[in-house]
Parts: structure tokens; C-alpha cells; sequence
């Protein structure tokens, strides 16, 4: 157990930090999480930070003897409907934050995804929805992405404590000041590794009143990236589109084209005179691609947070790559890749994402983005698999020694000491 006069050198107990059990910290305040990075420093300790644990199974596998847990910090601090502006606790479950905006029919616009729908690397579901911060500081962003942008296109500032113990706030509160925004973005798919957020302040936006998708059946994959570029470069204002080979949409729950092979999903979203005209004007631009069926809102919704969420390939003893690349090279990409790790994906982003499920035996790091390569380049992500598989390969995608360098520097500047998460996405960092 660490002792009090430890954490802060010596402070009476009323103002240290406690540790709920050895080497486990849990402040309350933001000043409470300077105090342990000080001591971290001091003592040359790094710290494992996590809000629920959600995404331990995540990335690289980083077990560090002192975690600080911020589970104490939950709370919505601020929120103003009417200026489409919430402030909230970096602990704050995502449950309770989309529970206060669905009351004034508003939204996270990213959509992040819920990671109770993944299952871990042995098979077992989690058991919550994640925080804010931990959305934020892996940069998840949903199927709206395509129209409303990534989850760090949101946020607007931040209260956080560097590498350095220093606290530090960056941008505000107002849509149009950009003060700082550059910092607060940094913090975004950092994974907790340049700095502590405390408190989040973020842009939010009225629901749609209305979606509806269709669904062009039987498509190749390479006839879906067709598809997907004419429904994007018309003026339906597609928010969403993404394509399931058939035995992944069979795998879908209520989805009353299970039957009809593969399925090229094509969401609106707006109002419902909207919606109708822009609905007919896509139809007919994708006439030539085949036989066409429609999503009425309820089933479209559901069909589009299994989409969100990973759910036809959240199966267990399988691995679960995240593969992001220009939307036209989807299908080069797969064509690159062996039969037998092509068995299991899905497309979303318009082609540009591809979610794989490989099995768990042998590590496939190096032919998945071989593959890649060919493909034209991008970005593969483990983002789930068994503690062996995360230990044996490169969880993130390999920088270019320019951006690695970068990267660096950055880190250089937030946490010299790397007493932040070190290892989380790259050994030695």
C-alpha cells in the first residue's frame, strides 16, 4: 500500500490522494491527479490510467504495477440545449451522457461505438457502455462519420494534467473559439498517453427526426465500392454507407433481408419531406446496380447500431481488426488478403473502413498489412484479441520515421518522463 505522505509529500491526510488498494489510485479532484503524477514523477513510476475498464483489451497489453482509476470523476458539469454545448467529468459513463441529451432530442453526432457489444479476447461481454474520456481518447467514431466527422471534431476543450504534473485547460466553451483546439484534439486517439483529462467540453446536435436507408441487394464487394462512390457524389446527402457480404448479414438481428445475399446500406437522415425527396433521387441514380429494398426507420436504426457497434463479429476466440483506407481500395484490400482471413468483415465509411475478424492461432500483422500495402496504404489496428496476440505483434500501425519523429516531439512536450500509459500504442513510448 502506498502511504499517504507518499502521494504528495508529506500534505496532511485530508488533502492526499487515496489508493483504494495497493498501488490503485482513485482521486476525486483534478488537483488529486496532479498530486499522483507528481509522485509518479518523483518516484519514477508510470501509471496505468483507465476510467472503467472498457478498453484494457484494446491495444497493446500494458500492465503497469500503479493504475489510477478515474472512476470518481462522473458527472455532467454544464449542458446548454441551446447552444448545443455540454460539459461533463472525463469519468462520466456515456449511458448517462446520452441519456441527457436524448431528453432535449439531441446527440453525440460521431456516434461513437458502445463497446459492451464487443466481446474480449476470451469471449466475455463487457458489462458497461465506457466514459467520455475513454471514447475520446481512442477517437471512436460511429457510421456518421462520413457527414458529422470524427469524435475529435467535437471537442472544444478540455481540463487535463500533463506528463509534467502541470494542469492545463485548452479551448472553451463557445463553437467559435479555437483557442487551444490543436491541444484538445491531440488528446483525441492519444490513448492516455499524453495526458489526463479531468473535464471534456464538446459540441452536440439535434436528432434527426427522421432516417431511412436503402439497401441495393446482391452487390460484389467490388461492385459495392461502385455504389457507395455514386450514392456519396449525389445530392441525396447519404449520412451513412456501408456494405455486409451476405454471412454477415445474415449474422444481423431483425433484419428482414437476411435472405437476399448482401446488402449496400445507404442511410438519410433529416426531415421527413426531405428524407422522401432525396430518398427517390437516390433510387434512381443507383437504377443500373439492382434489385433495391428500403429500411423503414426502426429497422434501419437497429441495422445501423449492429453496424456501429461491431456486433456480427463480436464472436469470441477471434481476433478483430480495424483497417482504415481509401473507400475506393476496400475491395483491393480484401482481394489481397488470403481466403481464410477474408472469412469474416464488413464495411463501413463508404468502403474506407474496414472491420476484420481473423482467427486467434498464428499472427497475421504483417499479411494483413502487407495486403494493405498492395492496396494502396492505410491504417491497421488490432483493436481486439487474446493477451498473446496483442504481445507477439504491433497492435498500431507502423508510423513513417517523419511522423514517428513527430510523434515523438509531441510526447517529448506532454511527458518527457512517459509516466503516462508507456507502451499503451508503441513499445518504448
Amino acid at each position: 500500500m502506498l502511504e499517504n505522505d507518499k502521494v504528495n509529500g508529506g500534505a496532511h491526510p485530508a488533502s492526499t490522494v487515496q489508493a483504494q488498494e495497493a498501488s490503485i489510485f482513485a482521486p476525486q479532484n483534478t488537483q488529486q491527479v496532479q498530486e499522483v503524477v507528481a509522485w509518479a514523477l518523483a518516484q519514477q513510476q508510470p501509471l496505468q490510467i483507465e476510467g472503467t475498464g472498457t478498453k484494457l483489451g484494446w491495444g497493446r497489453a500494458v500492465e503497469l504495477p500503479h493504475r489510477l482509476t478515474l472512476k470518481n470523476f462522473s458527472g455532467i458539469i454544464d449542458y446548454q440545449p441551446e447552444e448545443l454545448v455540454l460539459t461533463a467529468k472525463a469519468g462520466t459513463p456515456m449511458a448517462q451522457i446520452e441519456a441527457a441529451l436524448a431528453e432535449h432530442g439531441q446527440i453525440l453526432p460521431f456516434e461513437p461505438i458502445n463497446p459492451a457489444a464487443f466481446a474480449s479476447g476470451h469471449g466475455e461481454p463487457m458489462q458497461t457502455t465506457g466514459t467520455l474520456g475513454g471514447v475520446l481518447a481512442t477517437n471512436l467514431s460511429g457510421p456518421r462519420r462520413l457527414k458529422a466527422g470524427a469524435a475529435r471534431d467535437h471537442v472544444l476543450g478540455l481540463t487535463a494534467v500533463s506528463g509534467r504534473a502541470e494542469v492545463f485547460k485548452a479551448g472553451g466553451k463557445v463553437v467559435k473559439n479555437v483557442t487551444g483546439y490543436d491541444v484538445a484534439r491531440a488528446f483525441c486517439n492519444s490513448w492516455g498517453t499524453l495526458m489526463i483529462a479531468t473535464e471534456l467540453t464538446l459540441k452536440v446536435l439535434p436528432r434527426p427526426q427522421e432516417e431511412r436507408s436503402l439497401c441495393v441487394l446482391g452487390a460484389s464487394c467490388e461492385t459495392a465500392s461502385q455504389i457507395m462512390s455514386a450514392a456519396m457524389a449525389s445530392s441525396a446527402e447519404v449520412s451513412s454507407a456501408a456494405y455486409l457480404p451476405d454471412f454477415v448479414a445474415r449474422r444481423l438481428a431483425s433484419n428482414p433481408l437476411a435472405d437476399m445475399g448482401s446488402l449496400t446500406l445507404l442511410r438519410l437522415e433529416g426531415s421527413s419531406g426531405s428524407i422522401a425527396a432525396r430518398f427517390r433521387q437516390l433510387q434512381s441514380a443507383l437504377n443500373a446496380y439492382g434489385e433495391q429494398s428500403t429500411l423503414d426507420a426502426s429497422t434501419s436504426g437497429s441495422i445501423w447500431r449492429q453496424i456501429r457497434d461491431v456486433v456480427p463479429l463480436a464472436l469470441p476466440q477471434t481476433c478483430l481488426w480495424r483497417i482504415s483506407l481509401a473507400p475506393a481500395h476496400g475491395h483491393r484490400f480484401l482481394q489481397a488478403l488470403p481466403h481464410s482471413l477474408a472469412s469474416g468483415y464488413f464495411r463501413d465509411w463508404a468502403g474506407g473502413l474496414v472491420w476484420l475478424q481473423t482467427p486467434t492461432e498464428e499472427p497475421e500483422g504483417e499479411t494483413i498489412r502487407a495486403a494493405l500495402h498492395k492496396a494502396g496504404g492505410g491504417h491497421a489496428t488490432l483493436m481486439r484479441a487474446p493477451l498473446a496476440q496483442r504481445q507477439q505483434q504491433q497492435v498500431f500501425q507502423p508510423q513513417p520515421a517523419p511522423l514517428q519523429q513527430l510523434s515523438q516531439r509531441i510526447k517529448q512536450q506532454f511527458d518527457p518522463q512517459a509516466v503516462l500509459n508507456p507502451g499503451r500504442m508503441y513499445a518504448g513510448s
